[in-house]
């Protein structure tokens, strides 16, 4: 299995886009078969270090992840909204043992 986890710092945190920005985040575990888990997570310390969001993805091999990257519904989520509303993003790949 591989774990592909993604931090995203936004340009406006609010309440608002926060919302948005997860629910758009959470779609995609309708819309792309190779996700065998999907979930995200919205910071709570809100320290200046942190990250607003974080999604946790997992797939059965590397070859998904793969497809997954240029799945159509995911360049769509990453083109038309994660990329407007971000300042930095962050990410780790790693296979679980």
């Amino acid at each position: 299995m591989i774990s592909h986890i993604v931090l995203f710092k936004l340009q406006n945190p609010s309440a608002e886009n926060l919302a948005v920005t997860r629910a758009k985040l959470l779609s995609m575990v309708r819309e792309i078969p190779m996700l065998r888990h999907l979930e995200v997570g919205m910071d709570v310390i809100r320290s200046e270090r942190s990250y607003d969001i974080a999604l946790v993805t997992k797939f059965d091999s590397l070859e998904d992840l793969q497809a997954y990257q240029i799945h159509p519904y995911h360049v769509d989520v990453i083109v038309s909204h994660m990329k407007s509303v971000c300042s930095s993003i962050a990410v780790v790949d790693f296979e679980n043992k």
